[in-house]
């Protein structure tokens, strides 16, 4: 019988989006049906393995390189897809890498990771299959690895995971993606920003459990979720937070009233 962790460890590895994509579905569907185990404490280990596993392109570039996304031409749009179709993919492989690698935690630590691989899953595919209808697929374009970056940064400690990755790179998503529908919406694309509205929508759940566990994990070691917040970012070189802020949908995402009246200050 399959073990969820070690098999979010294998999809992880695979380089082919579309079968990682259709693996992952597998998993949560067989999961949701109790025909995967679960065993929190057994520390996994990755050293002949490539991670994440990914396509040959598309062509990573630092965030500098990456051109311009115009609006006023089919290319222009289709790149700026194309950046949230990466960002998605990311996303998944960030999902699964909160499931394999960190052990003892709660069941439901596990649960909620699976769910959000799942959606990034969902949420890539929907983005691929509308870049197809334009002409264009995943790695047409080159794109930057920032996400992934921090992933890699915080390998040793979940907290920090927690506190950096949904909390602080996924929620910067929150900010951005409602000036990004209001482009397609003055375009007249439809069928985008009804995607961008799907991922807006499931991306403030997403936050919401990375800041359910970092709030769990501070109160397990009595820490203030604002000090140890700080001094995380200060440690892991965590990128300085700049607005303008979606206060709304943050607050929906679980980040309290006092962290977002020091966002505000």
């Amino acid at each position: 019988m399959l073990e969820l962790r070690e098999a979010s460890l294998a999809i992880l590895a695979s380089t082919d989006a579309q079968t990682k994509v259709s693996q992952l579905l597998k998993l949560f569907t067989e999961y949701q049906e109790q025909r995967v185990t679960l065993d929190v404490s057994r520390k996994l280990e990755s050293q002949t393995l490539i991670l994440p596993g990914r396509p040959v392109k598309p062509e990573l570039v630092l965030p500098k390189l990456v051109p311009k996304r115009r609006m006023d031409t089919l290319e222009g749009r289709a790149g700026l897809l194309h950046s949230l179709a990466h960002i998605e993919f990311n996303a998944m492989n960030l999902a699964l890498d909160a499931i394999w690698r960190f052990p003892n935690m709660p069941k439901e630590y596990y649960e909620d990771w699976l769910k959000v691989a799942k959606e990034e899953a969902y949420h890539f595919s929907l983005v691929n299959e509308h870049l197809h209808s334009l002409g264009f697929s995943y790695g047409d374009f080159p794109a930057h690895n920032s996400l992934w970056e921090m992933v890699e940064r915080t390998t040793d400690s979940v907290i920090a995971r927690m506190a950096l990755v949904p909390r602080t790179m996924e929620a910067r998503g929150l900010d951005a993606v409602p000036s990004i529908r209001d482009r397609f919406k003055q375009i007249k694309e439809a069928r985008a920003v009804e995607i961008l509205e799907i991922i807006l929508n499931d991306e403030i759940g997403h936050v919401l459990i990375g800041n359910r566990w970092f709030n769990f994990l501070c109160t397990k070691d009595n820490l203030s979720p604002i000090s140890a917040y700080r001094e995380l970012a200060a440690q892991y070189l965590a990128p300085v937070l700049k607005g303008p802020f979606n206060m709304e949908a943050r607050k929906l995402a679980g980040f309290s009233t006092e962290e977002l009246d020091l966002l505000g200050a």
